[in-house]
Protein backbone atom coordinates (compact mmCIF):
# COMPACT_ATOMS: atom_id res chain seq x y z
CA UNK A 1 0.00 0.00 0.00
CA UNK A 2 2.95 2.32 0.83
CA UNK A 3 4.43 1.52 -2.20
CA UNK A 4 1.76 2.30 -4.13
CA UNK A 5 1.24 6.04 -2.45
CA UNK A 6 5.16 6.44 -3.26
CA UNK A 7 4.83 7.57 -6.74
CA UNK A 8 1.50 9.52 -6.02
CA UNK A 9 3.71 12.72 -5.88
CA UNK A 10 2.36 16.14 -5.05
CA UNK A 11 1.62 17.96 -8.32
CA UNK A 12 2.99 21.34 -8.83
CA UNK A 13 -0.07 22.87 -8.50
CA UNK A 14 -0.07 21.90 -4.98
CA UNK A 15 3.18 24.01 -4.78
CA UNK A 16 1.62 27.13 -6.57
CA UNK A 17 -0.64 27.93 -3.91
CA UNK A 18 -0.85 30.35 -0.14
CA UNK A 19 2.48 29.11 1.54
CA UNK A 20 0.09 29.23 5.01
CA UNK A 21 -2.24 26.81 3.31
CA UNK A 22 0.38 24.90 1.66
CA UNK A 23 2.22 24.48 5.22
CA UNK A 24 -0.92 22.48 6.49
CA UNK A 25 -1.93 20.70 3.73
CA UNK A 26 1.70 18.87 3.88
CA UNK A 27 1.32 17.58 7.23
CA UNK A 28 0.41 13.79 6.37
CA UNK A 29 2.36 13.73 3.59
CA UNK A 30 5.52 12.27 2.51
CA UNK A 31 9.73 12.68 1.77
CA UNK A 32 10.79 10.43 -0.30
CA UNK A 33 14.67 10.07 -1.00
CA UNK A 34 16.13 7.51 -3.18
CA UNK A 35 19.70 6.29 -2.88
CA UNK A 36 22.43 5.36 -5.29
CA UNK A 37 21.57 1.93 -3.93
CA UNK A 38 17.85 2.49 -5.02
CA UNK A 39 16.71 2.45 -1.18
CA UNK A 40 13.96 4.34 -0.33
CA UNK A 41 14.37 6.25 2.85
CA UNK A 42 10.65 7.63 3.70
CA UNK A 43 9.26 9.99 6.47
CA UNK A 44 5.73 11.09 7.20
CA UNK A 45 5.52 15.08 7.74
CA UNK A 46 3.99 16.00 11.01
CA UNK A 47 5.24 19.25 11.30
CA UNK A 48 5.90 22.28 9.28
CA UNK A 49 6.89 26.29 8.96
CA UNK A 50 5.71 28.72 6.31
CA UNK A 51 7.94 31.77 5.55
CA UNK A 52 5.70 33.93 3.52
CA UNK A 53 7.69 36.55 1.01
CA UNK A 54 10.34 39.45 1.47
CA UNK A 55 7.94 41.59 3.99
CA UNK A 56 8.58 38.14 6.75
CA UNK A 57 10.92 39.42 8.50
CA UNK A 58 11.87 35.59 9.67
CA UNK A 59 12.35 34.82 6.34
CA UNK A 60 15.82 34.32 4.28
CA UNK A 61 14.97 36.39 1.88
CA UNK A 62 13.61 39.01 3.62
CA UNK A 63 17.02 41.54 2.72
CA UNK A 64 16.70 39.97 -0.73
CA UNK A 65 18.00 37.58 -3.11
CA UNK A 66 21.30 36.10 -2.80
CA UNK A 67 23.20 32.97 -4.32
CA UNK A 68 22.11 30.98 -0.74
CA UNK A 69 18.31 31.33 -1.04
CA UNK A 70 17.96 32.11 -4.87
CA UNK A 71 15.84 28.34 -4.79
CA UNK A 72 13.17 30.48 -2.90
CA UNK A 73 12.40 32.81 -5.71
CA UNK A 74 11.88 30.10 -8.45
CA UNK A 75 8.55 27.70 -9.17
CA UNK A 76 6.83 26.24 -6.71
CA UNK A 77 7.56 22.36 -6.11
CA UNK A 78 11.24 22.80 -5.98
CA UNK A 79 13.88 22.01 -2.67
CA UNK A 80 15.59 24.92 -0.87
CA UNK A 81 18.43 23.24 1.40
CA UNK A 82 20.30 25.28 3.48
CA UNK A 83 22.74 24.39 6.02
CA UNK A 84 22.88 25.68 9.89
CA UNK A 85 25.59 25.84 12.21
CA UNK A 86 27.91 24.53 10.10
CA UNK A 87 26.75 20.79 9.74
CA UNK A 88 23.20 21.04 9.77
CA UNK A 89 20.70 21.09 6.69
CA UNK A 90 17.26 21.97 6.52
CA UNK A 91 14.93 21.25 3.46
CA UNK A 92 12.23 23.66 2.95
CA UNK A 93 9.51 23.20 -0.23
CA UNK A 94 9.60 26.62 -2.20
CA UNK A 95 5.74 27.80 -3.11
CA UNK A 96 3.63 30.37 -4.46
CA UNK A 97 5.10 31.75 -7.67
CA UNK A 98 8.39 33.04 -9.79
CA UNK A 99 10.24 35.96 -7.68
CA UNK A 100 7.64 35.75 -4.66
CA UNK A 101 10.04 34.02 -2.66
CA UNK A 102 8.03 31.53 -0.37
CA UNK A 103 9.07 28.20 1.16
CA UNK A 104 7.63 25.59 3.98
CA UNK A 105 10.18 24.33 6.10
CA UNK A 106 9.51 20.88 7.02
CA UNK A 107 10.52 20.72 10.66
CA UNK A 108 9.72 16.86 11.43
CA UNK A 109 8.71 13.14 10.55
CA UNK A 110 7.82 10.13 11.74
CA UNK A 111 8.86 6.54 10.73
CA UNK A 112 6.90 4.80 7.84
CA UNK A 113 6.51 1.27 8.03
CA UNK A 114 8.81 -0.68 5.87
CA UNK A 115 10.66 2.35 4.62
CA UNK A 116 13.56 2.72 7.86
CA UNK A 117 15.10 6.13 8.24
CA UNK A 118 19.14 5.94 8.37
CA UNK A 119 18.62 6.02 11.94
CA UNK A 120 16.71 3.58 14.11
CA UNK A 121 15.88 5.98 17.06
CA UNK A 122 12.01 6.86 16.75
CA UNK A 123 13.19 10.67 17.15
CA UNK A 124 15.67 10.69 14.19
CA UNK A 125 13.03 12.76 12.45
CA UNK A 126 12.22 15.22 15.06
CA UNK A 127 13.87 18.31 13.70
CA UNK A 128 14.67 19.96 10.39
CA UNK A 129 18.70 19.23 11.07
CA UNK A 130 17.98 15.61 12.77
CA UNK A 131 15.47 14.89 9.41
CA UNK A 132 17.79 15.79 6.88
CA UNK A 133 20.21 13.52 8.30
CA UNK A 134 17.83 10.47 8.92
CA UNK A 135 17.07 10.99 5.03
CA UNK A 136 20.49 11.57 3.71
CA UNK A 137 19.22 15.26 2.01
CA UNK A 138 22.54 17.21 1.31
CA UNK A 139 23.25 20.77 0.57
CA UNK A 140 23.97 20.13 -2.81
CA UNK A 141 19.86 19.20 -3.26
CA UNK A 142 18.82 22.71 -3.40
CA UNK A 143 16.97 23.45 -5.79
CA UNK A 144 16.22 20.02 -6.79
CA UNK A 145 12.50 19.25 -8.41
CA UNK A 146 10.02 17.73 -5.57
CA UNK A 147 7.49 16.79 -8.83
CA UNK A 148 9.97 15.50 -11.13
CA UNK A 149 13.21 14.90 -9.31
CA UNK A 150 14.43 10.94 -9.25
CA UNK A 151 16.03 11.70 -5.93
CA UNK A 152 13.85 13.68 -3.24
CA UNK A 153 10.33 14.28 -3.74
CA UNK A 154 7.51 14.75 -2.04
CA UNK A 155 4.21 12.13 -2.07
CA UNK A 156 0.38 11.85 -1.11
CA UNK A 157 -0.04 10.24 2.52
CA UNK A 158 -1.42 6.52 2.81
CA UNK A 159 -4.56 8.54 3.98
CA UNK A 160 -6.13 12.24 4.60
CA UNK A 161 -4.88 13.31 7.64
CA UNK A 162 -7.70 13.92 10.37
CA UNK A 163 -7.88 17.64 10.32
CA UNK A 164 -9.03 17.57 14.21
CA UNK A 165 -5.36 16.92 15.05
CA UNK A 166 -3.86 20.08 13.50
CA UNK A 167 -2.63 22.59 15.59
CA UNK A 168 -0.59 25.73 15.05
CA UNK A 169 1.68 28.17 17.09
CA UNK A 170 4.51 30.82 16.52
CA UNK A 171 7.80 29.71 14.77
CA UNK A 172 10.65 28.81 16.70
CA UNK A 173 14.23 29.91 16.80
CA UNK A 174 12.95 33.41 14.85
CA UNK A 175 12.98 35.94 17.97
CA UNK A 176 14.98 38.40 15.96
CA UNK A 177 12.11 38.71 13.71
CA UNK A 178 10.26 41.80 15.80
CA UNK A 179 6.50 41.18 15.94
CA UNK A 180 6.92 38.21 12.88
CA UNK A 181 8.68 36.03 15.89
CA UNK A 182 4.82 35.60 16.87
CA UNK A 183 2.93 34.49 13.54
CA UNK A 184 1.52 31.59 13.97
CA UNK A 185 2.64 29.70 10.74
CA UNK A 186 3.99 26.12 12.69
CA UNK A 187 1.62 23.51 12.18
CA UNK A 188 2.13 19.98 13.49
CA UNK A 189 0.08 17.15 14.13
CA UNK A 190 -1.40 16.69 17.79
CA UNK A 191 0.31 13.58 19.32
CA UNK A 192 3.45 13.07 17.47
CA UNK A 193 6.48 12.38 19.12
CA UNK A 194 8.51 14.16 16.07
CA UNK A 195 7.16 17.31 17.41
CA UNK A 196 9.53 20.29 18.51
CA UNK A 197 9.55 20.48 22.02
CA UNK A 198 9.08 24.12 23.60
CA UNK A 199 11.72 25.19 26.29
CA UNK A 200 9.75 24.52 29.44
CA UNK A 201 7.18 22.38 28.42
CA UNK A 202 7.42 18.40 28.65
CA UNK A 203 4.77 17.99 25.67
CA UNK A 204 5.79 18.39 21.89
CA UNK A 205 4.77 21.65 20.64
CA UNK A 206 1.70 24.24 22.31
CA UNK A 207 -2.18 23.71 22.54
CA UNK A 208 -3.15 26.08 20.19
CA UNK A 209 -5.75 24.37 17.60
CA UNK A 210 -6.78 25.99 14.20
CA UNK A 211 -8.90 25.57 11.65
CA UNK A 212 -8.27 24.09 8.26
Amino acid sequence: MWRMSLENRLPRSFYERDTVQVAKDLLGNLVVRRMASSRLLVGRIVETEAYHGQKDRASHAFRGRTPRNSPMFGPGGIAYVYQIYGMWNCLNAVTMGIEYPAAVLIRAISQVPSYPLLQADPRAGSGPGKLCRALAVEKGMSGADLVNGDELWLAEGESPMDRSLLRSGPRIGVGYAEEWAEVPWRFWIAGEPSVSRIPGSRLPGTTRATGS
